[in-house]
């Protein structure tokens, strides 16, 4: 994805934060440690300073140095091991907290960027804190079915479900298209009345694509046709570097699409948006409370024709969720 030269340096003092905050956070153990166990902090002077003579007396031509080396490490090791049961921790106390452990918080793995530097890039192109924020609410920790009714009064007229019997459902696709999100290229229509968990359930997904280290863009309908006619009216790099990202995410959420103001402009940029991610295999979760017929009529029949065919489309319904809060 391209960034600035500003953009870039802003990341990456993000990444030397981290580096700097890991460091201190082992000293600080460390120092702790030797403080209780001062014998600690010896065998780690020993285990440097022997490595070092050893590798000397290798490199002069003495062939026993190696075995040495590995004996007086091994004795080394062996000791410091037993202090560190007693003091009631293992190596792994000494390893950094690392943000990503993946790419240890250097954003690069083998000289390729890594997801989480990838992931940066979007949060800071996009200003995606307010997806951020909203999915330490929405996530499947906090995702019940307590709001959809079971009564027989209320079901489907098509489906014969309640609404508890059809979110249930909707659930369980859910879990499987995060499940098999690398294996199997999917995507996701959820439509329905307003206040049906459609957002809530989108928000579940991204919060645990994230965390296993994908690609998310989150927009509104309004957000994105905004950034796609800047793209086609501007035509500046920065612009034309967004799109690509659009096109690229591993996962792109369009939230509330019907919201906005349709016309054949944002009918042909939907068309494109759709298109493009489906020919490169990326996946995408729109949200309406448009019905699948009512898309046909907003937007064009090719627009419609990439939905009903690429999508798996989740009907929600039931009472409004966030008026049944609001009444507890």
């Amino acid at each position: 994805m391209s960034l600035t030269n500003s953009q870039y340096d802003i990341i990456q003092r993000q990444y030397d934060a981290r580096q700097l905050y890991n460091q201190h956070v082992i000293q600080e153990r460390k120092t702790l440690l030797y403080e209780k166990y001062p014998r600690l902090k010896e065998l780690d002077d020993l285990t440097a300073s022997t490595s070092v003579q050893q590798a000397r007396r290798l490199l002069d031509g003495d062939h026993m140095a190696l075995l040495q080396l590995k004996q007086q490490l091994e004795y080394y090791r062996a000791e410091r091991e037993a202090i560190l049961i007693s003091a009631g921790v293992d190596e792994y106390y000494f390893e950094p907290p690392y943000a990503c452990p993946d790419c240890k918080d250097t954003g690069y793995i083998n000289g390729q960027r890594c997801h989480c530097f990838q992931q940066a890039v979007i949060d800071l192109v996009y200003t995606q804190s307010n997806i951020k924020k909203a999915l330490e609410e929405e996530n499947f920790s906090r995702f019940t079915l307590r709001y959809y009714s079971n009564e027989d009064a209320d079901r489907d007229t098509a489906t014969r479900m309640t609404p508890y019997e059809n979110a249930k459902a909707a659930l369980k696709s859910v879990c499987a298209f995060i499940r098999n999100f690398d294996r199997i290229y999917e995507n996701i229509l959820f439509y329905g009345d307003t206040g049906t968990g459609k957002t809530f359930l989108s928000n579940c997904i991204a919060r645990q694509l994230l965390d296993t280290g994908h690609s998310v863009i989150y927009f509104t309908a309004f957000q994105l046709f905004d950034i796609l006619e800047k793209n086609k009216f501007e035509k500046d790099t920065d612009a034309a570097a967004s799109l690509q990202n659009i096109f690229e995410c591993e996962l792109l959420i369009i939230d509330d699409l019907g919201a906005e103001v349709p016309n054949t402009f944002t009918t042909s940029q939907l068309f494109l948006c759709l298109n493009e991610r489906i020919l490169r295999k990326k996946s995408t979760i729109i949200s309406t409370n448009w019905g699948i017929d009512d898309l046909n009529v907003i937007y064009s029949e090719r627009v419609f024709s990439r939905i009903v065919s690429g999508y798996t489309a989740i009907k929600l319904f039931g009472d409004d969720i966030r008026l049944q809060k609001r009444n507890i």
